[in-house]
Formats: C-alpha cells, structure tokens, sequence
C-alpha cells in the first residue's frame, strides 16, 4: 500500500527541523570552541606584545661592553621585550647601518653607546624622527633634546678619585705616561682633562708623554712599549681605561720593568685581579651594569607613558676606587656593601 503524500511530507519535515537543530548546537560548540582558542592565541601574544629592543654597543670583544649589552638584555627580557644586540666597532658608517636596521625591524626603542659626540647625531635624529625612541648609555653626545636620555658614569668625578689615588702613589712626585682613550668619545677628554686638573696641584708630577691607544688593550701595548723606550725611567702610567692599563702592564713586563705605578678606569674583573696580584695599583669602578638597567627601566617608562621617569635628559651615577683595601668587596662590575 502507498504512503499517504501529506504524512510522507510532514515525516520530511520534522528530519530536516531535527537536523537543523543538532547543525546549530554544533555551530555554537564550534564558534564557542573557536573564541576560546582566538582568545587562548590574543592572550600568549599579549605575553609577548613589549616589542624589540635594539642594543648597540662598541665592540663585544671587551668585557666592559659585553657587561654592559648582557645587563641591558637581562633587564629587557626581565620585561617582557625581546632584543638584538650588536657592535658598531667605532665605526660612524656601520653605526648608521645598525641604527636603520633597527628602524626597519620596527624596534619599541634603541639603547645605543655611541660611535662618537658629533657623528652621532643624524643617526639618532633619524631614528627619533622614525619614533623610535633613543636612550644613551656610557656616552653622550654634544646636542640635547634628540635622545631620549643620556646616562653616563660621572667621568669626571671618576678622573677625580683615580687622578688622586695616583698621585697619592706616586708620591705626588716623578714622571709618568698618559694612555688616552678614542678622541671622538666625549669620556676620553673628561677623564684625561680630570687627571690634569689634579696633577696640576702637585708640581713634581711631570707628563713625559700621552699617546691615543683607543680604549684597546693591544693598542695599550704598543703605545706603552714605544713609549717606555723613549722615555726607560718614568715612575708610573696613568689610563683612560683597563684594557689600555692591562696592555700597559704587558708592555712593562716584556721590557722586564718592576716597581712602575699603574692605575686604570672601568672596574672590570681582569683589572680587579691585577689590583689583587699588586700589578695595576687602583681602578675607578663604573657602574655600568646600573647605567645600562637604567636605560631599559627609562626605555619602558617612555614606551608606556611617553616620560621616561627621570628628572633630565642628562644623567650620572658615581665611580668607586678600587684598591686592595676594597677588592675583595668586588663582584662583577660591583662592589658589595
């Protein structure tokens, strides 16, 4: 017998109202289910959403910059931004390079140790102009109101205090060298100017000479060994900076030379065991790992609020003597209370 047309119709119906039905419960399951993992996706990309922090620095092959780009990067990732670290070895040209590069990759900010006063300018007025902000770490430069902050050791406090631990040394008499750092580093004429002015109170301290050995430990050498030849009975050696004072110790102990004062300028732990060992006489501690949190802290600030949190552009903390009276108390680029 054949089915009735109208049940069979009505039958029909109610098989579609019941699929449509179960393809509802399972769209809203599925939207339900798909918010949830958009959301779970927002949420991890809001744990990474700081942005990169481009650190540039002079060189890595020193111990005071290696210290001073892993400060920045722990203090960066601490966070929550990313980092790309790298050198412009004093190099104006690749410092202009770096700097685009940190454009291109849409850095939040820029913690920069600059590649000299002056050439420094249009690099960091270019990345300003980008609005990418700039913060100055261990070097100025000569113009405000471009970087974001200079933070800097106070240099000329630190010539102060070394200038007069050598001096004490020397017994306020006798002639030395002066091993200066690169001239285009504003540091370089703040520290070697900072001796002057303490050696000028004692008229036995004689200059015999001054040589540029660019913050380099081999540079040091050769300038130190050239200079030792010309000049066989100086009393002592005053530096810039470690690496130029630890090139200088080499220098005296290939010219088999004993009993030469030398001092340096930075507190990095191989011129700290050269204190300990009686070879380097004092060093001006640099707090460099706190200049470098600095300039992250001010770099965050400035990301969320726009104001970096300090009261000038211009900022210094102060050195520490290092001597053997003190150099047990030291840890790396530290000195504990």
């Amino acid at each position: 017998m054949s089915e009735n047309p109208l049940a069979f119709q009505d039958r029909e119906r109610q098989y579609m109202k019941k699929n449509l039905k179960i393809a509802g419960i399972a769209g809203a399951l599925l939207a339900v289910i798909g918010m949830t993992t958009v959301g779970a996706t927002a949420g991890h990309a809001a744990t990474k959403k700081g942005g990169l922090i481009s650190i540039i620095t002079v060189t890595l092959k020193n111990p005071f910059w290696q210290a001073e780009v892993k400060a920045a990067e722990a203090e960066a990732k601490a966070l929550g931004y990313t980092t790309k670290s790298a050198a412009h070895e004093q190099d104006v040209n690749k410092q202009s390079q770096l700097i685009d590069a940190a454009i291109a990759n849409h850095s939040v900010a820029i913690i920069l140790d600059n590649a000299g006063a002056d050439a420094s300018i249009g690099p960091i007025t270019k990345a300003t102009k980008a609005g990418i902000p700039v913060f100055l770490v261990n070097a100025e430069i000569n113009k405000t109101g471009i970087a974001k902050a200079q933070i800097v050791s106070n240099n000329a406090q630190g010539a102060a205090i070394g200038g007069a631990e050598f001096a004490r040394v020397m017994g306020q008499t006798g002639s030395y060298l002066e091993l200066y750092g690169n001239p285009t580093d504003n540091n370089a004429e703040v520290r070697s100017s900072g001796y002057k002015s303490v050696f000028s109170q004692y008229p036995g301290l004689v200059q015999a000479q001054k040589e540029v050995a660019n913050w380099d430990r081999q540079q040091g050498f050769a300038k130190a060994q050239t200079m030792l030849q010309a000049h066989p009975d100086v009393k002592g050696i005053v530096n810039g900076n470690d690496e130029m004072a630890l090139g200088a110790i080499a220098a005296l102990a290939a010219a088999g030379k004993t009993g030469v004062i030398v001092g340096g300028f930075d507190g990095s732990p191989d011129a700290v065991a050269a204190v300990k060992a009686g070879t380097l006489a004092y060093t001006v501690l640099q707090p460099i790992t706190v200049l470098s949190k600095m300039a992250v802290d001010q770099a965050n600030s400035y990301i969320k609020t726009k104001k970096t949190g300090a009261k000038s552009e211009k900022q210094t903390v102060d050195c520490t003597l290092i001597t053997k009276a003190n150099a047990a108390k030291y840890t790396s680029w530290a000195l504990k209370a």
